[in-house]
């Protein structure tokens, strides 16, 4: 079966429930696992896919829970680093929607270092970049593009999630852009919310966004629209699939959900061809990527709310 790797952060999420949008008037918080490549990884692996994680955590508890969260969920974590820094901390308010904002504490994170050992693995299997701290500089940033180096001469199925958080680069959206725009040009699949479609491609639809992207390189692009399902586009396609209706009560991991679930399905075909040739197939993968990150906003944080296939095949 294919593997999928992922590279990236994984931290704790300290989830401000119930308290509202505000974070500066929370007072109760619950420790999540967290971190989007970290999320993926564990989506796969719910699902019965291979997934392994490639990132640096502390020598310290957090660190530990984390690790052991993931191996749990049967991730594995041989290529795990772990430092002298503390684990990355992320703190998550909730607006009565659903919807999040974060603030960051960054730790261990930016510490991983390139390991030139990993490069014999990615041959023919998946890499999945997930890029919220993996831009900001120092080691991180430096393994996450020889990793993508290395899965292009291993002819590797990419997949690039640029997870934009607007609490880590404030003024800096024009460096974060550049930045995005080399894994955008080589990428066989990029997953975008609607705000970073915009933001990456200076459009302001999403038919305009996508095809600005199309032109960068971007093979097959999805554009999570929230409640109104996925866009989809690509050469031959331009369509919005649905998605199922829920009461979302923490959208904390639905995007990874929904990229985990589509990614397990693209593992699980004999080559990775069929994907680009198949519109029809490709759209029933988006179906029930929608449906993984439906269910997981049903309940609080991320990793725990993932479906198994057997709570996504109900």
């Amino acid at each position: 079966m294919t593997r999928v790797f992922c590279i990236g952060e994984l931290l704790i999420d300290f989830v401000a429930e119930n308290q509202g949008n505000d974070l500066s008037k929370a007072t109760l918080f619950t420790k999540k696992a967290g971190g989007a490549p970290a999320n993926v990884a564990c989506a796969i692996a719910k699902l019965g896919g291979k997934s392994s994680f490639i990132g640096c955590v502390g020598k310290d508890p957090f660190g530990s829970f984390l690790l052991d969260v993931l191996k749990r969920e049967n991730v594995d974590i041989s290529k795990v680093q772990r430092s002298k820094t503390f684990t990355t901390l992320a703190f998550v308010s909730l607006a009565d929607d659903g919807e999040r904002d974060f603030v960051f504490s960054r730790g261990a994170d930016r510490a991983l270092k390139y390991d030139s050992k990993v490069q014999k693995d990615f041959e023919r299997n998946i890499l999945h970049l997930g890029a919220a701290t993996a831009m900001l500089g120092g080691p991180l940033e430096e393994a996450y593009a020889h990793y993508f180096f290395d899965a292009l001469t291993k002819n590797s199925f990419i997949s690039f999630d640029p997870n934009y958080r607007a609490d880590l680069w404030k003024d800096d959206e024009q460096v974060f852009i550049k930045k995005c725009m080399p894994y955008v040009e080589k990428a066989h699949l990029c997953k975008f919310s609607l705000e970073e479609a915009y933001l990456l491609s200076g459009k302001h639809t999403v038919e305009e966004a996508c095809a600005m992207l199309h032109e960068i390189g971007a093979r097959i692009i999805t554009v999570t629209l929230g409640k109104d399902g996925t866009y989809v586009s690509t050469k031959t396609l331009k369509k919005t699939v649905p998605s199922i209706k829920v009461s979302p009560i923490d959208t904390t991991g639905a995007g990874d959900a929904f990229i985990g679930c589509l990614l397990y399905q693209i593992a699980q075909l004999p080559t990775y061809d069929t994907v680009f040739e198949d519109d029809g197939l490709l759209l029933a993968m988006v179906e029930k990527a929608n449906k993984a990150g439906a269910i997981t906003t049903t309940n609080y944080g991320a990793i725990i709310a993932l479906p198994t296939l057997k709570q996504l095949e109900a």
